[in-house]
């Protein structure tokens, strides 16, 4: 226990010793957004009989904590990797499960205080209130871990830092902006309303809002199947790897 304790606390720290560059920055970007977006669309859009601002932030809440939790576990890994420190990890006695929890949880921590910024820096312009706050728990959780796996995988995989910005750039990225964050999928084609559909990140961006307006494009209780599904199974795939040393111990 104490390995891990000891893991999961230098994870914390390394985004938290730097927080103006990976928490104050992300908040800003969530900001911009924001006031560009309903600048332009708040008296034009109206979703589901919700204003136009206020449907957009919980949107900005989760791409943020979705983005962020991914950079948490992706970077920390291949830092390690390129430096070499990552040796001195891998010969202390912490179990592959221990390791793997402890990025996990700090990725999901990253992801979740970053979220809780831009939550508080933006609901006194949309009026926020939560209606089910458990469901905005449960999907916070959720999109942390499976971003973190996702993360660890990247780091993983990735040898230098411009095949990471790549995984991130081609694969992330496209995933999060195009999961209903900014419009309603139901105010799509239904073709696009099909292959949005099919994106798991609509899922955890869809039932997140749930939480807040008890109204969505899809049942709450589909998104929470479809996340949980996603979730253990890229984070399995991820321990998977892990466990063999995939591109750690060669």
């Amino acid at each position: 226990m104490t390995e891990f304790l000891t893991l999961l606390r230098k994870e914390l720290l390394r985004f938290w010793k730097v927080g103006f560059q990976t928490v104050c920055a992300p908040v800003l970007t969530a900001l911009l957004y924001l006031m560009i977006f309903s600048q332009v669309l708040e008296n034009h859009v109206q979703v589901h009989g919700v204003r136009y601002t206020a449907f957009l932030i919980p949107g900005l809440v989760m791409m943020s904590v979705l983005q962020n939790a991914f950079a948490n576990s992706s970077s920390s890994l291949i830092q390690s990797k390129i430096t070499g420190n990552l040796v001195f990890v891998l010969l202390t006695p912490i179990s592959n499960f221990q390791f793997f929890a402890a990025y996990l949880l700090a990725a999901t921590v990253r992801g979740a205080v970053v979220g809780a910024g831009v939550l508080l820096a933006t609901s006194w312009i949309g009026g926020l209130t939560m209606a089910e706050p458990l469901w905005v728990l449960l999907f916070t959780l959720l999109g942390g871990l499976l971003m973190g796996s996702l993360g660890l995988i990247a780091g993983m995989w990735a040898e230098k830092f411009d095949q990471l910005a790549a995984f991130q750039n081609f694969l992330i990225l496209p995933l999060t902006m195009l999961s209903g964050v900014f419009y309603s999928v139901q105010s799509l084609p239904e073709f696009w309303q099909g292959v949005s559909r099919a994106n798991p990140v609509f899922y955890l961006i869809d039932g997140f809002r749930y939480g807040f307006f008890a109204v969505s494009d899809a049942t709450p209780w589909l998104s929470l199947g479809v996340a949980t599904a996603f979730t253990l199974m890229i984070g399995l795939l991820s321990f998977v790897l892990l466990v063999r040393g995939y591109k750690l111990r060669s």
